[in-house]
């Protein structure tokens, strides 16, 4: 077992499944057993990860419905246990055909605010992810943008002083998944992605919220000097050790993107794209290949 002097890892929870939405019972019978069974993602081997406040140094919960886990108390139950805990919320504008699963806006903004007073808002980052742009049945041309402002004031409310965001990725099985929709998924060409992500620092900046991309080097490297607009670390390590101590390894994450801009510090995820299905139903998820749940009222 590791020792508190140790470096410990990071457990990402998780970028393949939202378990805060719909798994907590088996993360939570998995952290009174000390670890967590994982699949690898291409191999199907299992693995055992050690799941104690000695052998980790920060849980980072990726999720769009953080409810379920505030209603049961699980951030109590967890500092209480000895856990550092950091969470990646993404709240999106309403769109009941790009994320049917998710609650509606007023609930998810509710659910932030009880976040960020519980946990504080220094361990809370506000992904607006993804960006979309499509064409609707009609051929009209349509974003998700619409409700970023309101978001954006909620998130400043909240304390929150971080946003991530990127533009949707067209793979082949999500551009199949919007046709039988009835969209069309659209890339929009660098000049447009410059200027929403302009529009939107500007707005960010005026509530003293800072900006971020995943991903996205071909944008940073379209944006004029001096934007203020930096790539993320959506695991980000030197934060984490400043907020809850350095025993931690710093170096970047060889298994995620980072030819794409990705500077996540290395993490051991625990999701399973088999054990964990996402019933979300977003349109655009790579993780996702089930079929979309009735909306969430």
């Amino acid at each position: 077992m590791a020792t508190r002097s140790s470096k410990r890892h990071v457990l990402s929870v998780s970028r393949r499944s939202d378990i805060p939405a719909h798994y907590l019972d088996w993360f939570m019978d998995s952290v009174a057993a000390g670890e967590a069974l994982v699949d690898h993602p291409y191999t199907g081997e299992t693995r055992r990860v050690a799941l104690t406040p000695e052998s980790v140094h920060t849980l980072v919960f990726w999720t769009k419905d953080i409810g379920p886990f505030l209603k049961r108390g699980c951030d109590d139950s967890l500092r209480k246990k000895g856990f550092h805990l950091y969470f990646n919320l993404t709240v999106n504008s309403t769109d009941r055909l790009l994320e049917p699963g998710v609650p509606p806006l007023d609930r998810r903004l509710e659910a932030m605010a009880e976040l960020c007073r519980r946990v504080g808002p220094d361990a809370v980052a506000w992904r607006f992810d993804p960006i979309c742009h499509y064409r609707d049945a009609t051929g009209t041309p349509c974003d998700n943008l619409h409700d970023f402002s309101r978001i954006a004031k909620a998130a400043r409310d909240a304390g929150i002083r971080r946003c991530i965001t990127s533009f949707a990725d067209l793979y082949p099985k999500v551009v199949r998944r919007c046709r039988a929709a009835g969209i069309e998924l659209t890339d929009p060409p660098i000049h447009e992605k410059v200027a929403v992500a302009l529009r939107l620092n500007r707005e960010l900046q005026a509530l003293d919220i800072d900006l971020f991309t995943c991903c996205e080097n071909a944008l940073q490297d379209a944006l004029p000097f001096g934007s203020g607009i930096t790539p993320s670390a959506c695991i980000p390590g030197p934060l984490l050790a400043g907020l809850y101590g350095g025993d931690l390894s710093l170096a970047r994450d060889s298994g995620q993107r980072k030819e794409a801009g990705c500077r996540c510090t290395q993490s051991k995820d625990i999701g399973s794209y088999t054990r964990h299905p996402c019933p979300t139903g977003c349109l655009y998820c790579y993780a996702s290949s089930a079929k979309a749940p009735a909306p969430k009222t």
